[in-house]
């Protein structure tokens, strides 16, 4: 599968109601000799594989996160025939930066220059258009002729054996990370730091798109993000926008933030759950963060991926756990008989089959606890699923009251986002 833009999926949206790296101060990302001198190190967003490729000594390395990062293979490899940074289509150079595998090339390959496997990289990325660099086709292939250094037109290559054996083992979104010199050390180095602000500011973009907040657009470099997605900042504004008033809520959830840095910029790769009442979407995502002339970090382009499987479940667990403290804190309010409190939980159209608002609960409710007051309320064989308004939670319900009355039934909550919280929209009563 090949990445897309973000603007290009928003686009189709509209139609719808790590491994730290620490660069050399001397470093540099330009053509020529000079190139990207950088040290591959482990911190908290160390991704869980990454391969990395040392220009100068013609080497392919592969890193795995083992609790500290781990080589486990350094392989000779070939890269382009003309030293320097790759900057235009046809200069015989090797990109240097932060790659990812896109796929497998399909179809037969020509044994001698390919061998018999070769997986693409999305080179050029959106940092790489913003610099003006052009060309296509950058892979990781075979050589079925003899091996020699500096011997490819921008390809990296290793022998036919190798490539054989690293098949299957080279999952698409890999990163690939390619220097004039890679060194690696196993503690976390000093990209710690940066690697940790970074992801935070991930989960705060998240956060503030959940609250359709102004600050989400704070996160974009406006300029460079037109330039490398194709549309005007104003259009994915207004876009966004209109999503934040048509919609009453949205969730965004972000997971497996990774972390790598390139030679003038970094990248978060993560995984990213949607929702809406009128659109689910389970995606892979990746963010090219560069500073900006006030030193804050902000986002010059993106690109979409894949998600792994389980995303939806893991995003329906971890609401589990957020209608669990609201039930248990329903069932607080209402063992207290604390109208108020109770009365919290509900949204003002809420429904429960007898009363028709908020308001006629209320009014039933208070006259109800002057009488009797509960003395025991459980909820037992709770199950949660989601629901067009949101969500829908099951379980069997005991009550007891101070009368002596008691009954056992099958309750249902249709419960809504509302802010940072939830309210029940509708509840269901049937005797058991």
């Amino acid at each position: 599968m090949k990445v897309v833009r973000i603007a290009t999926l928003l686009a189709t949206l509209a139609l719808l109601p790590g491994l730290a790296l620490a660069a050399s101060p001397a470093a540099s990302s330009s053509g020529g000799a000079s190139g990207w001198v950088t040290q591959v190190s482990s911190h908290t967003a160390v991704p869980d594989l990454m391969i990395g490729i040392d220009k100068d000594s013609q080497t392919f390395f592969m890193f795995t996160k083992k609790s500290p990062l781990e080589l486990s293979r350094k392989l000779p490899c070939t890269t382009g025939s003309t030293p320097g940074d790759k900057m235009r289509e046809g200069d015989m150079r090797t990109p240097e930066g932060v790659y990812f595998v896109e796929e497998k090339v399909p179809g037969k390959l020509d044994y001698g220059l390919y061998g018999d496997h070769a997986f693409s990289l999305n080179y050029p990325n959106p940092v790489d258009r913003l610099k003006g660099k052009t060309g296509h086709g950058i892979w990781i292939h075979g050589r079925g002729k003899q091996f020699v250094s500096n011997d490819t037109r921008g390809c990296v290559a290793l022998t036919a054996q190798d490539i054989a054996a690293l098949n299957g083992h080279i999952p698409f979104g890999t990163p690939v990370v390619i220097a004039k010199k890679l060194s690696w050390i196993k503690d976390s180095g000093p990209a710690e730091q940066t690697a940790h602000l970074l992801s935070e500011r991930v989960r705060h973009w998240a956060g503030d798109w959940q609250r359709k907040s102004e600050r989400f657009f704070d996160y974009f470099q406006p300029e460079k993000f037109a330039q490398t997605e194709g549309m005007s900042f104003a259009a994915f504004k207004n876009h966004k926008q209109g999503i934040f008033n048509r919609q009453p809520w949205i969730h965004v959830m972000v997971d497996k933030v990774r972390v790598i840095q390139g030679p003038d910029y970094w990248v978060t790769t993560f995984e990213q759950y949607y929702r809406t009442q009128d659109l689910i979407s389970a995606v892979g995502k990746r963010f090219y963060w560069q500073k900006d002339k006030d030193n804050a970090w902000r986002i010059v382009g993106g690109e979409y991926t894949e998600a792994s499987p389980g995303l939806e479940a893991r995003y329906l667990s971890s609401k589990r756990a957020e209608m669990d403290r609201l039930l248990k804190a329903w069932l607080e309010a209402w063992l207290a008989a604390d109208v108020d409190k109770y009365m919290e939980f509900y949204a003002e159209d809420a429904t429960n089959g007898k009363q028709t608002n908020a308001k006629a609960m209320r009014d039933y409710k208070a006259a109800l606890w002057a009488s009797k007051t509960p003395t025991r309320i459980a909820a037992d064989k709770v199950e949660v699923a989601m629901h067009q308004k949101g969500f829908k939670v099951s379980f069997v319900q005991t009550y007891e009251d101070s009368a002596g009355q008691s009954d056992k039934g099958q309750k249902t909550l249709v419960v809504a986002p509302k802010g940072d919280s939830f309210v029940i929209l509708n509840e269901t009563w049937s005797k058991m």
